[in-house]
């Protein structure tokens, strides 16, 4: 079976023709006749999903670890560009297998000791779906407030009810009509984003930025983690999913350097104006942080308020129904027996919900965001580090049927993986912190045992959690693993999975 469309345009030229219907698939594989094209085509899905002028935004956000203009271009830079590269890596699982990158990720875990880290992508898309769809009303309530129209409650209430139900029915119907409204609002998104670029170049203040005083390693550090965690590691987990389109025999050089190049150009880009825009303001450095969308209206003219706030408020639906679709299948993997759609329409209320307490009720956006990002970002990283190790130890492609059979030479539930999951992630929280989400208060246990100067040391900001548990499972896995893959790899080939096998 194959999906109704492809997200590359490669395997269904008529599917732009085909009326939009309800997509009632769920894990389904792409059969070998489908998968076509080159590396180069993984370009532009990678760049549309990550052109969007939240990345502006980051520049305040890296400023917010004390950091001078030279250390928070140089660890944004490093921390998207890596983050992405580590993407391009599991892109090529896309290549040697032909199903979604939380169903290739059970080659290292087992058909069912894959849950795990399928419930952990599930709240990771969630948490994203929530996050941006709560940034889109803000950015509403804001300009409706400089325009005089209003822009308190009743406006917050509005914006959210028309972002989350444009979000909710594309992520319920599926790929046909999101695929066509992402072709459009990257499009659009890219455009005005240069516009915005130019109207505001004026804004920025040279000399204030180079006074901003510099930070310690350890901030920058920190800025670094972060930037990774906010990036490419926020798309890690569904990093195979267009690469499974294209032939098992593509350049794998090719798959990375695509993938790292897509998803980085525009990130860095927008980093670069971002970081100069918040250096030459502290005032719009600190709104950022509060409402990192709708600040950025806040230096525009006002007769480009509203495109502005159209364009942004569309780049962030963008993103929210592609991450609603993928926790969808998210919780198919992880075991849920429902079709896709309903799947897809749980998440979104719970994404409504979620929205609801951080529009009206957490008080600062930044500290939650922060929040979400290191604390989850740890047992992604953790997996992360399973899953490319696993992958640098394999030489043959996937096999198909077996992925989806506990009886299979994967397994049900191997013991290593999971374990190794669990204390990376223990580790990696107890030498991470945020004060700023009360509710965390729990982590960061670590740095006072091991002399790295307790919740509010030097060390207390650097996430380092975030790395130590990707090189505890990487290494871990390339350790354990590798009598087990290459006991895997001499089996025969298992017959193609059947309809009743795609379920498990």
């Amino acid at each position: 079976m194959t999906l109704p469309r492809d997200p590359l345009g490669i395997t269904d030229n008529r599917a732009a023709a085909r009326p939009i219907q309800l997509e009632t698939h769920g894990l389904d594989v792409i059969g070998d006749a489908d998968r076509r094209g080159t590396p180069r085509m993984l370009f532009w899905p990678w760049f549309g999903a990550n052109v969007s002028v939240l990345g502006l935004s980051y520049g305040a956000f890296a400023f917010g670890f004390g950091i001078s203009f030279w250390q928070a271009l140089v660890a944004g830079t490093i921390g998207i560009v890596v983050s992405f590269l580590l993407c391009g890596f599991v892109s090529v699982a896309g290549k040697r297998g032909s199903a979604p990158t939380m169903v290739l990720s059970r080659a290292a875990y087992g058909v069912r000791g894959n849950r795990l880290p399928s419930v952990v992508s599930w709240m990771l898309t969630v948490g994203w779906e929530t996050a941006l769809i709560s940034l889109a009303t803000l950015a509403t309530a804001t300009v409706f407030t400089s325009l005089g129209w209003g822009g308190g409650t009743e406006t917050k209430v509005v914006a959210l009810m028309v972002v989350a139900a444009l979000t909710v029915v594309a992520g319920v119907i599926g790929f046909d009509l999101i695929m066509r409204l992402q072709t459009v609002i990257t499009v659009v998104t890219g455009v005005l984003t240069l516009v915005y670029v130019g109207l505001v170049a004026h804004q920025v203040d040279w000399d204030a930025v180079k006074a901003v005083p510099g930070g310690s390693a350890q901030q920058m550090i920190g800025a670094l983690v972060f930037m990774m965690a906010g990036f490419g590691l926020g798309w890690i987990n569904a990093a195979a999913d267009y690469s499974r389109y294209l032939p098992r025999d593509s350049s794998g050089r090719g798959v990375i350097g695509w993938t790292t190049f897509g998803g980085s150009l525009a990130p860095v880009l927008l980093l670069v104006f971002g970081v100069l825009l918040a250096g030459s303001s502290p005032q719009l450095s600190r709104s950022i942080a509060d409402d990192p969308i709708g600040a950025l209206t806040t230096i525009l003219p006002t007769w480009f308020l509203v495109p502005f706030a159209v364009v942004a408020v569309l780049s962030l639906v963008g993103g929210a129904v592609l991450d609603i679709y993928s926790s969808g299948l998210a919780l198919l993997s992880a075991g849920l027996r429902v079709p896709r759609y309903l799947a897809a329409l749980w998440d979104g209320c719970l994404m409504i919900a979620g929205s609801i307490y951080i529009v009206f009720f957490a008080g600062g956006f930044l500290g939650q965001f922060m929040g979400f990002l290191t604390t989850l970002g740890v047992p992604v990283a953790a997996w992360s580090g399973v899953m490319l190790a696993d992958l640098a130890l394999r030489r043959r492609n996937y096999d198909d049927g077996d992925l989806f059979r506990p009886y299979g030479r994967y397994g049900d539930v191997p013991l290593v993986p999971p374990l190794l999951t669990l204390a990376a992630t223990a580790v990696g929280w107890g030498l991470v912190t945020n004060t700023a989400a009360h509710w965390l208060g729990w982590q960061g246990y670590l740095l006072g045992p091991l002399g790295l100067g307790g919740r509010t040391g030097a060390w207390a900001y650097a996430n380092l959690g975030v790395v130590v548990a990707l090189v505890i499972s990487f290494l871990g896995t390339l350790l354990l693993s590798r009598r087990r893959v290459r006991a895997q790899e001499a089996l025969a080939p298992s017959p193609a999975p059947g309809e009743e096998v795609l379920r498990a």
